[in-house]
């Protein structure tokens, strides 16, 4: 946290970058400052304080800066242990099979007022925020009723990793997913997978988040092997598996002997030059800096780079299938205002905004896009926590702000971490943009509804 600050404070590039949609960055320069001017050192209980504060959004363009954080948040659970508020909050699978097993001690524990008190002082959970239901069958159970988690021999499928709050807590987006690409003529496989791992991993707990991203690597490049496609619907899974899996594994001796680097050379990909184009470093000045040492470098470096090479965002994913004129494009009409919203975790992934193109396909459908710089401020679950909820608040309020002067009939975002913090601070209904083709598709002369 140290070497963060110094970095920063020598740098100053996110002292206004930053100053908006972050909460990390104006508590960082606070604290510098004062140490500067004042004379005032920063405090041990401060710089816990300030690790607390990064959601990793993977919006500040540095990152070295992520990484450290991350150091830094494991050097504390290394040292304290996950809170068991922290390790209840992050751990879905196991909350949602819980609240499904024991059915009359979960609706006690949100609907009556003395255990729901309990449970948000064991969760840290402010009392402003209403816990998500979940319900059965989720998403998993369901597929698993229709046959999709078993794959079809002699198909090319579509493997689709839904992630856990489409899989327990949203069910419905993650079945609105499979009726659109079914509608497109996709055979769907819903493979084994665990939670992604970017919630243990924002939280500190880098060994649980390490062994969720093995193991879902594994399940999907073994499908990829088979020639599927690799889908996913949740822009936060896709950030962590497409940006943060494969981050420095380009500098690894195994990357670097598969695209012929000479010896003195690291070799490292420049799509904005065009396809297998690449700036090239000097291995004798840069191999301390350029090396595979990050997060995630016990896992294999070109299986990483497989992976966030083969997934798709499930909308990059239509927006391919129409640029090849494969997409069914008879969509029921829809005569409805809508604003959409770019969540930061698709943002980062550097795919545009393929939602837009398809969602202006359907007749009737006036849809208005919000700016891509504002944040929803949530954070995952940060906004949940007592100590962050109001600045959750804080940094989503220009965005609300928007949402309120265009008063729509309804958000579509494909974050349903953003879908929790708008439903909470807003009053219009939410939904993915595959909800919304779904019900595009649904009706329609040619097809009939697809269930």
């Amino acid at each position: 946290m140290r070497e963060v600050i110094e970095l920063c404070a020598d740098c100053d590039t996110c002292r206004t970058l930053m100053e908006k949609d972050c909460v990390f960055f104006p508590e960082l320069y606070r604290l510098s400052d004062r140490e500067k001017e004042e004379e005032i050192p920063v405090t041990e209980a401060e710089l816990r304080e300030l690790v607390e504060l990064c959601t990793l959004c993977g919006l500040c363009p540095c990152p070295r800066v992520p990484e450290d954080l991350v150091k830094a948040k494991n050097g504390y659970v290394q040292k304290e242990g996950t809170p068991i508020s922290t390790r209840l909050m992050i751990d879905v699978p196991r909350l949602a099979r819980l609240c499904c097993t024991f059915p009359r001690l979960s609706k006690a524990l949100t609907k009556n007022k003395a255990m729901s008190t309990l449970l948000r002082k064991v969760t840290r959970t402010n009392p402003a925020r209403q816990f998500p239901t979940v319900t059965e069958p989720d998403f998993f159970q369901w597929a698993k009723k229709k046959g999709l988690t078993n794959r079809l021999p002699g198909k090319r499928n579509v493997t689709y990793f839904a992630g856990c709050t489409a899989g327990y807590l949203f069910p419905e987006v993650a079945r609105a997913t499979v009726e659109v690409l079914e509608r497109n003529g996709e055979t769907v496989y819903v493979p084994p997978q665990q939670c992604c791992g970017m919630p243990h991993l924002v939280e500190g707990d880098f060994d649980g988040s390490l062994q969720r991203a093995g193991l879902n690597m594994e399940s999907l490049l073994e499908s990829a092997k088979t020639g599927d496609n690799l889908v996913c619907s949740c822009p936060t899974c896709g950030y962590f598996m497409k940006v943060l899996l494969k981050e420095r594994a380009y500098f690894s001796d195994d990357y670097q002997g598969s695209i012929g680097a000479g010896e003195n050379e690291i070799r490292v990909p420049d799509p904005s030059s065009g396809n297998n184009q690449f700036r090239i470093f000097k291995k004798s000045a840069y191999k301390d800096i350029l090396k595979d040492d990050g997060c995630f470098s016990a896992l294999d470096p070109m299986s990483r780079i497989g992976l966030a090479d083969a997934l798709c965002d499930a909308g990059e994913y239509l927006a391919h299938l129409h640029a090849e004129g494969r997409l069914d494009t008879f969509f029921n009409t829809i005569n409805e205002r809508m604003v959409y919203y770019a969540p930061c975790h698709q943002r980062e992934q550097k795919i545009g905004t393929p939602y837009l193109d398809l969602l202006a396909l359907i007749p009737g459908l006036s849809l208005e896009s919000l700016e891509e710089t504002d944040c929803c401020g949530m954070g995952g679950n940060f906004g949940f926590k007592t100590h962050f909820h109001e600045k959750s608040l804080a940094i989503g309020k220009p965005l609300m702000l928007k949402i309120r002067q265009h008063a729509p009939q309804a958000i579509i975002t494909d974050c349903l971490s953003c879908r929790l913090q708008f439903n909470h601070a807003l009053p219009y209904p939410v939904f993915h943009p595959m909800e919304i083709l779904a019900r595009a598709y649904r009706n329609a002369e040619r097809g009939g509804n697809i269930s």
